[in-house]
């Protein structure tokens, strides 16, 4: 069995027990105790400041927590990774459209094939280094194609639109066959139809057994697929368990500190 294939064996993707991080000298994550399985469809809800996109670094080793004694950070099984191949088993998809994966300095010049074919080498772009295989240049098309979106091969990325761009993001992150898709606020920056599109296609991307973790503070983002829903609030954990015990208009009223109404169309949620 390849190394591969013995952490796909793996139940669990991630496991936080008594995790706390420091953002410069304050706190952001107290305590927090996390454990989701590998597969799993989980959104991650809170308002603004409230830690979720530090939980999601954690989670993707960019930033540490505070070394305590019982902290435990374990991904498929590991407490230790090489960044590098870590990200060959997750896919990060982040609230930037032209943060450091697609930076706008080099938008001019590379096509949206091109710009996942590099999702290899964790480049923003193909530098002239760089050597691609035949088999990266099919996974990536496979990747473009569970996206519905080969049309965007051969365009100039800094021409897409907002939602063209998150195409070409996630399709980066799916180059690798990935378990688990990390999404954070995936709908920042897309008008009404760009959304419906993104949830349609992350709704496909479930179906066919991607993991999905989607942090968000919109209630319209948590797709029907999604059944467990952990709230957070001031980097606490604050709720964990099913969507119909969490969604529910006291506690989200708790959470944001405001009253909310919740609305429902068919299997979809709304707040005001």
């Amino acid at each position: 069995m390849t190394e591969r294939d013995a952490l796909r064996e793996q139940s669990e993707f991630l496991e936080l027990s008594r995790v706390q991080v420091a953002r410069g000298d304050r706190i952001v994550l107290h305590d927090v105790n996390l454990r989701i399985r590998a597969g799993e469809h989980v959104a991650i809800l809170g308002p603004n400041g409230c830690g979720k996109s530090t939980l999601i670094l954690t989670m993707t080793c960019q930033i540490y927590p505070i070394v305590q004694p019982d902290m435990r950070v374990r991904i498929f099984g590991r407490e230790r990774w090489d960044l590098t191949q870590l990200r060959q088993h997750f896919g990060v998809v982040s609230a930037g459209l032209l943060g450091a994966e697609l930076p706008g300095e080099r938008t001019a010049v590379t096509t949206g094939q091109d710009a996942v074919i590099a999702g290899f080498f964790s480049a923003s772009t193909l530098w002239p280094n760089l050597h691609v295989t035949p088999e990266m240049s099919r996974r990536a098309w496979e990747a473009l194609e569970r996206m519905e979106a080969t049309h965007l091969a051969g365009r100039l990325v800094g021409e897409m639109s907002a939602g063209e761009k998150r195409r070409i993001l996630i399709a980066r992150a799916l180059v690798h066959r990935p378990r688990q898709l990390l999404l954070d606020e995936p709908s920042n920056a897309l008008d009404l139809a760009a959304q419906r599109d993104l949830r349609e296609t992350l709704r496909r991307l479930a179906a066919e057994g991607t993991g999905l973790v989607l942090v968000t503070h919109h209630l319209g983002d948590i797709l029907p697929e999604i059944e467990r829903v952990i709230l957070m609030q001031q980097g606490r954990i604050v709720g964990d368990g099913l969507r119909s015990e969490m969604l529910t208009e006291s506690r989200l009223s708790r959470l944001f500190n405001t009253p909310i109404r919740i609305g429902r169309d068919e299997e979809w949620l709304h707040s005001w």
